[in-house]
């Protein structure tokens, strides 16, 4: 069963992680599933224990691609004409590497926001290849995003089952949330899905359900709180890997089973 995720959230709140762990219990489950790395500071690989000299150069910087695609190579003076509409269909079976559980990521590298007066060849070549994972691709797609929505074009919103949005407990968390969500309803995105990750307490629990009230974000999903995923954080390596995240993990594929119940 195909269904195309989205995650963002504000820096810190261990959105990565919660892709990776996402995106492997769904292939443990049976789902095919491609990862897409969308967000430049994001380290993805790790959660899905694919080796640093394995990571797949981001797309962004495969200039001979870039100028085989869209006609025109980056940095230099070809001029303002290029195809707008490159082939990508290939791109991501030939660019990815093989992660565990069976994953396969893509690392896309940063796509610049329309407003930042980017019209280049690589943003045409890696928003038709954002666009054609989500679109035509048919499998599970996890993505891992920066904050914002803006690297998003419209038709790609469109085409997203669920945008899911991590937060801790905090009100600056969920006041990034809360603009996400602004953004989202803006540009067409059918759900939204607030998560809760590292909640220790009652009283976190319900502080971040107050403010998500108070903001009218919807239910939340919640996370506990977990020594082990916090240390394979500081460790640098996948939740898998380190003793004593199996309840974290359980947590996480109770919602994935959310998630593919209430997509079809």
């Amino acid at each position: 069963m195909g269904i195309k995720i989205a995650v963002a959230g504000k820096g810190g709140v261990g959105k990565t992680t919660v892709v990776g762990t996402l995106a492997r219990v769904l292939a443990q489950d049976g789902t095919k599933v491609l990862a897409v790395d969308a967000d430049p500071a994001s380290h993805l690989h790790a959660v899905l224990e694919v080796p640093d000299d394995r990571v797949p150069r981001p797309i962004s910087s495969e200039l001979d691609l870039i100028e085989e695609r869209t006609g025109a190579r980056p940095g230099t003076s070809t001029g303002p004409f290029f195809r707008l509409n490159p082939k990508v269909d290939d791109i991501p079976d030939r660019y990815c590497a093989v992660g565990a559980d069976g994953v396969r990521l893509i690392v896309l590298g940063e796509i610049r926001a329309p407003g930042s007066g980017c019209f280049c060849p690589e943003n045409a070549l890696l928003r038709s290849l954002l666009e054609h994972v989500v679109l035509e691709r048919d499998e599970a797609v996890v993505i891992d995003m920066e904050a914002g929505l803006e690297q998003f074009g419209r038709a790609t919103c469109r085409g997203v089952d669920v945008l899911i949005v991590v937060v801790e407990p905090g009100t600056r968390s969920v006041d990034t949330a809360a603009k996400i969500s602004h953004l989202a309803k803006e540009m067409g995105i059918r759900r939204l899905q607030l998560v809760a990750n590292r909640v220790l307490s009652e009283d976190e629990r319900s502080s971040v359900t107050t403010a998500v009230d108070a903001k009218g974000l919807g239910n939340v999903y919640f996370l506990p709180y977990s020594e082990a995923v916090k240390r394979a954080d500081l460790l640098g390596v996948s939740p898998f890997e380190v003793e004593g995240s199996e309840e974290w993990i359980a947590a996480v594929r109770r919602f994935s089973n959310v998630l593919l119940s209430e997509a079809g």
